[in-house]
């Protein structure tokens, strides 16, 4: 009886010799042969567990029974969550519906003779039990092809037929029967510690509730809140435990993605518990197992994803990788992308296990993937753009962009916009997709800063004033604090016109630090200026006309602070 649950919990091995050893090696050939297989293999159960009057799940003795038994049933159409359940329930219902119905003599069941005798296995596929609604079919495919079983219907519907017949005596003639067969299934604990806990409950503990005795119902709730605080536990450590390691410790912050693969875990112990331990069976055993393996496949999925990213920052943290550089954020993406496939392969899989078929889960899919393709074509729209700036790179984390309207620098590249800090410090998002499409001036890069100004005198200036003006400016600028010999200043004559005389004026500063290039330049304009009052050369009205050419111009800069010093 009980002993057939020892089947789905535990991995099959040979038989020890001692039990069953009377019995003809199991055989599905014929309607005949599978019958008298399972009802002498289940007797054979029977007897051992009245014998020993406690069913140990773990002793070999019982294994080769088992399989003579689960192997006459086709169990090709109940879902793989709860496959071994549910086999186990069907086994011990038909053999119950067996024991209350008058069989015929095995020479009218059909043997292999018989079955040649009818034309061959396509004449003869299936049989029905007289008297009964229980038929032994051929099966056409899969492992156990051309074996004669308790077809799949016969399985699925077989606690209906027992519910209808369960009310009925145990024959008196005919094979041996397994009287309380199905009470001992649903009665008995599992688990040897558990049994004696039982033992020495109070006895309204042991009446039943909706198919449950009250003690099962007890520990149900007990294993169920000592699960939720574990899987609670365990993810705001991890939650902790990764904000704390993230920048500090690289590997340390990997490892623990341990703590959500413990939290996925603790469904499916539960789910043992219940099983093996508690023997809760039925209604209760697979709502109870179906949400359990519910919850560790969206653990699962979970799982996939968090460890994308530990994966990316193990692979960033290399000296080989720049971690603000777009090869960074390239491997952030591509982990992220892996991360969603591995999780829609558990999707696909997990959901097969629940019973859900392939087609389905797949059709599912295309429609949840065309409805999501509709609905979301900016962000597919964004991700093309995200994959064409990897592929250009035309700027990376903490550079300082202009595009359009926006002017700051550079703080995350993400799979559907890019986050820039502005300089007046507000921070902006901007889709990839438009930045793919939209030109980007990259002041983050740029070797030096260039600046044009241009000098105005008055248009009665005499030309040796002039002459005096080109000299002061050039030698004031000849060899300059930042220059590159490759970028010498250039001082010209420009404008002559009826209102004033221009001289413009054109140096590089190098390097491209803004608040350096400022500094200089007020430098340079007070020396100008005091030598061409020393020489008494007026500027005209306007006293002096500059513009410069620089993306950042000052206008457009706040307050300086050290990290904005830092950033120019």
């Amino acid at each position: 009886m009980g002993a057939l649950i020892a089947f789905f919990l535990l991995p099959l091995e040979v038989m020890a010799q001692d039990a069953g050893a009377n019995l003809a090696p199991p055989t599905t050939s014929s309607p005949r042969a599978t019958l008298k297989t399972f009802i002498d293999y289940a007797n054979e159960i029977n007897r051992i567990i009245q014998d020993d009057r406690y069913l140990d799940r773990s002793d070999p003795r019982h294994r080769r029974l088992i399989r003579g038994v689960v192997d006459c049933l086709d169990v090709s159409q109940l879902p793989e969550y709860a496959r071994e359940d549910k086999a186990a329930e069907a086994a011990v219902c038909l053999k119950e519906i067996l024991d209350r119905t008058e069989l015929p003599p095995w020479d009218e069941i059909p043997d292999l003779e018989a079955i040649d005798a009818a034309g061959g296995p396509e004449k003869l596929s299936k049989w029905q039990i007289p008297g009964t609604q229980l038929t032994i079919a051929r099966v056409e495919e899969g492992s156990q092809q051309y074996e004669y079983l308790f077809s799949s219907g016969t399985v699925t519907r077989a606690y209906e037929r027992f519910e209808e017949v369960q009310h009925l005596k145990y024959r008196e003639s005919g094979p041996a029967v397994s009287e309380g067969l199905y009470r001992w299934y649903y009665s008995t604990p599992g688990n040897p510690t558990i049994a004696m806990v039982v033992s020495r409950l109070p006895e309204w503990t042991q009446a039943r509730l909706f198919s449950l005795a009250i003690w099962q119902w007890l520990a149900i709730l007990l294993a169920l809140a000592l699960s939720l605080v574990v899987m609670a536990g365990a993810l705001r450590l991890e939650l902790r435990l990764a904000t704390l390691w993230r920048e500090k410790h690289v590997f340390l912050y990997g490892a623990t993605i341990l703590l959500p693969i413990i939290a996925m875990l603790v469904p499916l112990a539960f789910r043992r518990l219940i099983d093996d331990g508690l023997t809760i069976r039925g209604v209760p055993l697979y709502a109870l197992s179906f949400s359990a393996s519910l919850v560790a496949l969206i653990g699962a999925m979970l799982v996939a994803f968090q460890l994308g990213g530990r994966v990316a920052a193990i692979i960033i943290s290399s000296p080989r990788v720049t971690s603000q550089g777009l090869n960074a954020q390239l491997i952030r993406i591509a982990c992220r992308i892996g991360s969603i496939v591995a999780a829609v392969i558990i999707f696909l899989e997990g959901g097969q296990y629940l019973g859900i078929p392939v087609t389905t889960l797949l059709a599912s899919a295309g429609v949840g993937g065309l409805a999501v393709a509709l609905a979301a074509q900016d962000m597919l729209k964004s991700l093309f753009g995200t994959i064409m700036l990897l592929a250009d790179k035309p700027f990376q984390v903490g550079e300082r962009i202009i595009v359009g309207k926006y002017d700051g620098v550079v703080e995350d590249i993400g799979l559907r916009s890019t986050k820039i800090r502005l300089l007046t410090g507000n921070q902006a998002y901007i889709p990839n997709d438009e930045l793919a499409r939209t030109d980007i001036e990259n002041v983050g890069r740029r070797p030096h800063i260039r600046r044009k100004a241009t000098i105005q005198f008055p248009s009665d200036t005499s030309v040796e004033k002039i002459k005096s003006a080109l000299d002061i400016v050039r030698t004031t600028l000849d060899n300059h604090e930042g220059m590159d010999p490759d970028f010498p200043p250039r001082v010209h004559l420009s404008d002559m016109n009826e209102g004033s005389i221009g001289i413009v004026v054109f140096y590089w500063y190098h390097p491209a630090n803004f608040w350096q290039y400022l500094a200089f330049t007020e430098k340079v304009n007070l020396q100008i200026m005091e030598k061409l009052e020393a020489e008494q050369i007026p500027f005209a009205m306007p006293a002096l006309a500059i513009r410069t050419v620089d993306p950042g111009s000052v206008e457009n800069l706040p307050v300086p602070t050290t990290s904005d010093i830092s950033s120019q």
